[in-house]
């Protein structure tokens, strides 16, 4: 068995991030929901194909509006199924109309002679919901967990904005989750090229962090000064939730919660959702505006060449400034961070404090012994809205 006690810090690091098929970590991840697709993306009839942890897969919307996720390729020949027809709730190969219903049964096979296909035939499905503007999707092989972990109360007060964003970067899923645990870089990071609200908020000194293990995940509190302090709700296994400032001083802070869900060892994908409350039917259209113009398609990886040969920054000064700043310093690390010869520092107590706890949940996973049992808080957490704009929003 390979147990902590046996692994060298070394081997630890080059397993954490590796999640494709027949790897131990991309078992562990399958075990809970995870995002996959904007809501709105996803049209009633239509089927589309997606890649996590290093497979094919399909998904679709059946005309009663429900999303389906069924793996990527038909049993018969072996070609994808989101480029055949949606039919009711079920799915029609393009390559000879084998038809498979929501749970996976093949109920037609047009070219066959018999009545009904054999019970045998069928295609593995996973459970998939809506939530908040987003479908998430449960893609292990046991049976999904409650629909609970991931949600927030933030997201189902009455009364609110939500809009969902959606980025693929070049780089493994564990460099972004460790940046959502790493304070210290926003003191220069989100200082690089132009410093927006969310820049001139947290300021440039540095903050002494605090970092608790709670039911669902990680607090870690960044006090830069008695009214300059900071707290991330991250939940585990890859969600990152704290409460900032938006475009201007006079506009109120929102709920900003990124969840960066492996595509493959070297690309993740990021999926955002802003929440902020309702102001006025001006104020609300405005805001929306804004997202629908700067952040609908925004795409760093777009800008990939313009970013780290030339250093232009977009002009936007909130979503697409931050997105930028942060693709910089995450994808310059590489498409898998060589940890090998970090040197670590008392600055990154939350990135150490993350790895600690992964390690510790996958040593159990892989030893078949239990893994704490992560729930939602009992409470929302306590995201103080501090710092030197705070009074005006």
């Amino acid at each position: 068995m390979a147990t902590e006690a046996y692994v060298s810090r070394a081997d630890r690091l080059r397993q954490l991030p590796l999640i494709e098929k027949g790897t131990d970590m991309g078992a562990f991840m399958r075990g809970f929901w995870h995002p996959i697709a904007r809501s709105h993306r996803v049209e009633k009839g239509k089927s589309y194909g997606v890649t996590f942890f290093g497979e094919e897969f399909n998904l679709y919307r059946g005309e009663s509006g429900q999303p389906y996720l069924t793996v990527g390729r038909c049993p018969h020949r072996g070609t994808v199924l989101h480029t055949g027809w949606v039919e009711g709730e079920a799915i029609r190969c393009i390559y000879h109309g084998w038809k498979y219903d929501q749970d996976g049964k093949c109920v037609e096979r047009p070219a066959e002679p018999e009545e009904a296909p054999p019970e045998d035939i069928c295609i593995k499905t996973y459970p998939a919901r809506d939530y908040s503007g987003l479908i998430f999707a449960y893609m292990g092989d046991d049976e999904a967990p409650e629909f609970d972990l991931p949600r927030k109360d933030a997201l189902e007060e009455e009364d609110r904005i939500v809009h969902v964003t959606e980025e693929d970067w070049p780089c493994n899923w564990l460099q972004s989750v460790e940046n959502s645990l790493d304070p210290a870089h926003v003191s220069f990071v989100h200082q690089k090229g132009r410093v927006g609200t969310f820049g001139a908020t947290v300021t440039t000194d540095m903050p002494k962090l605090e970092c608790y293990e709670t039911d669902a995940g990680i607090r870690l509190v960044a006090i830069r000064g008695p009214d300059n302090i900071r707290a991330t709700d991250w939940t585990f296994p890859n969600n990152n939730h704290i409460l900032q400032p938006t475009m201007g001083p006079e506009d109120p802070w929102m709920n900003l919660l990124l969840w960066q869900v492996p595509v493959s060892d070297t690309v993740t994908k990021r999926l955002m959702i802003y929440s902020r409350p309702r102001i006025s039917a001006e104020e609300d259209e405005k805001f929306l505006s804004y997202c629908k113009e700067k952040a609908e398609d925004y795409s760093s990886m777009a800008l990939h060449r313009e970013l780290f040969e030339e250093q232009k920054f977009p002009d936007d000064t909130f979503m697409q400034l931050l997105s930028a700043q942060d693709y910089l310093a995450q994808v310059g690390q590489g498409p898998i961070a060589d940890r090998s010869n970090e040197y670590l520092a008392t600055s990154d107590a939350g990135v150490v404090f993350l790895r600690r706890i992964l390690w510790r949940e996958l040593c159990a996973f892989r030893d078949g012994k239990p893994t704490k049992q992560w729930k939602r808080l009992d409470e929302a957490a306590d995201l103080p809205m501090q710092g030197p704009m705070a009074a005006q929003a």
